[in-house]
């Protein structure tokens, strides 16, 4: 981990941030400021933040680039917060500022929460097989527990509008490759094509909290290998709440492609669940069939390749922080044509 900067930070100015968060929440900060940027991000730049004694977390929206509905720092704001008093576990959120002149983009602070995000299988072969296969179980229970809770019982009646949910979701990632593509990509153009005409009917039956981005890496493991926070909710929405299990097998797909290991090869570790027996878990947790989850697989491949083109496109503008952008844009057919097959033969 890189050391602490009292300066300099990419992205955060700390004299100002501690002007703002003096006056949100007066005498919390005792000392001289210090942070680090916290590696592994390649989509909102997270801080951590100290005075040598307490600790917070700070998240604003990536430098450069950035497409106009992306990156809401007050939608992952609001959803933890609302969250906070439910069995999802989430970090205790403190303050949010939604003035870009502060610190140049709008962000917020919450806690640290103490613990891992697992974005290796070599981070897993390390616990072994038995408490690798226990993670991955509690990450779709802790799925589940999210998609069964009401929305408008916490507050959060208002994030999205879940009529019509995945034909507008269908159409935005078409219009998010539109404004990212770095080259012709009439592959993407095709799946995007056939998805639009596969939207299923929606019957609201799966509504719920979409968490829009769950993986193992988005959660913070602690050392007794329990889920101790779910973070990155700047996807945050209201529909159908299948998309997000569909992407978590997507995500685990990814080690059986080529290019694999970009985002994340956590499913190749000993004792990790297969996407079957992920699929089986959740459908017995929440005590429902799934249904043909072809389109939301589809979908969700074409989400994410376009996903890593919004990346690839902020890279060769000069606008990322880090390492490995470079070798992020190789993902992306891959994951184009593992969506057509999900949709099969038209």
């Amino acid at each position: 981990m890189s050391e602490l900067q009292t300066s300099d930070l990419p992205g955060l100015d700390l004299a100002a941030f501690r002007s703002w968060y003096d006056a949100q929440r007066p005498g919390e900060i005792a000392g001289e400021l210090g942070g680090r940027l916290i590696a592994g991000g390649k989509s909102n730049l997270t801080y951590e933040v100290t005075d040598g004694t307490a600790w917070w977390i700070v998240r604003r929206p990536p430098l450069g680039h950035v497409q106009a509905t992306a990156h809401d720092m007050g939608r992952e704001y609001t959803a933890m917060t609302a969250l906070r008093d439910t069995e999802v576990p989430v970090p205790t959120t403190y303050a949010h500022c939604g003035d870009p002149d502060v610190i140049g983009a709008p962000f917020y602070v919450m806690e640290r929460v103490v613990g891992t995000a697992y974005r290796s299988a070599q981070e897993l072969r390390a616990l072994g097989a038995e408490r690798t296969a226990s993670i991955a179980r509690e990450m779709v229970d802790v799925l589940a527990r999210l998609h069964t809770v009401d929305p408008a019982s916490v507050g959060l009646g208002e994030l999205g509008r879940p009529a019509g949910f995945l034909e507008r979701q269908v159409r935005r990632w078409g219009q998010q490759l539109e404004g990212s593509k770095t080259t012709d990509r009439p592959n993407a153009d095709e799946l995007h094509r056939r998805l639009t005409a596969r939207v299923p009917e929606d019957d609201g039956e799966w509504t719920g909290i979409v968490h829009g981005d769950y993986r193992l890496d988005n959660l913070l493991t602690g050392t007794d290998d329990h889920i101790k926070a779910v973070v990155d909710w700047e996807m945050a929405t209201l529909g159908d709440v299948r998309t997000d299990l569909a992407l978590l097998l997507v995500y685990d797909r990814l080690a059986d492609l080529p290019a694999a290991g970009l985002v994340s090869d956590v499913a190749t570790a000993p004792g990790y669940p297969s996407g079957e027996e992920h699929l089986a878990r959740y459908a017995e947790t929440r005590g429902r069939d799934l249904g043909d989850m072809g389109f939301h697989l589809g979908l969700a491949y074409f989400k994410l390749a376009v996903i890593l083109e919004g990346i690839t496109y902020r890279f060769l503008q000069g606008a990322t922080v880090g390492d490995g952008f470079d070798r992020i844009g190789a993902g992306f057919d891959p994951l184009i044509a593992a969506g057509l097959a999900a949709l099969g033969e038209d």
